[in-house]
């Protein structure tokens, strides 16, 4: 029988070590975790199933991740607190207003694709429902979004004060239907396999939204 106790202990050591090789593995494993928690979903998949598809057992695994749910943790938070920290940082410029919004739906567009699947593996998950283990991670992950989509809200709310966008509904209302309708790319756009870009698409979505909010 395996001792996890121990493998977690070399685990440690290895981490705390900084090697080259042992980090360079570790980001393997967590990019494969991606592609299958894309898939299958966070609750569909077992760490066999990450096994499986780099060719190893399962216990293998051990010596560079604990569990599914470190996995998923490290697959996904890094990438979503980066970028709400760059809607906040756009929203927080003096740029003019129109530009503002536009450069966070291209810059979200851009972020899916050269994060892929991260992002959009975040976005299948329901924080509302994990594990009393992962209540922590869920409770931060939670905060994180609602700054995400205040940023947003802010950026509508500066169009309608400013005269430039038309309110054509509650700035909350509006700034989640850009967020629904860029998120719903994890649908269907894969950037190795889409014959549009992802620039494309964020460009077009832009045009889209601004040239509807615009008074002029």
């Amino acid at each position: 029988m395996t001792d996890k106790s121990n493998i977690g202990k070399r685990r440690a050591a290895a981490i705390e070590k900084n090697s080259t090789g042992y980090n360079a593995r570790r980001q393997e494993i967590i990019n494969a975790a991606a592609q299958v928690f894309k898939v299958r979903g966070y609750r569909g998949t077992k760490l066999a199933d990450i096994a499986k598809v780099l060719g190893v057992d399962r216990v293998s695994l051990y010596y560079y991740i604990s569990s599914k749910d470190e996995v998923f943790e490290e697959v996904v938070t890094g990438v979503v607190i980066a970028n709400t920290d760059r809607i906040i940082e756009i929203r927080d410029s003096s740029i003019p207003v129109r530009e503002k919004l536009r450069e966070t739906i291209e810059h979200v567009m851009n972020a899916y694709a050269e994060n892929y699947p991260f992002l959009y593996v975040y976005l299948q998950e329901n924080l509302s429902h994990v594990a009393a283990s992962r209540v922590e991670w869920a409770t931060k992950m939670r905060e994180v979004n609602r700054r995400y989509t205040q940023a947003l809200v802010d950026i509508i709310q500066q169009g309608y004060d400013s005269g430039e966008f038309r309110q054509v509904a509650p700035a909350d209302v509006v700034a989640n239907g850009v967020l629904g309708m860029v998120s719903w790319t994890n649908r269907w756009f894969d950037p190795n396999r889409s014959q549009v870009s992802a620039e494309v698409i964020g460009k077009g979505y832009a045009d889209i939204i601004i040239d509807g909010l615009c008074t002029k």
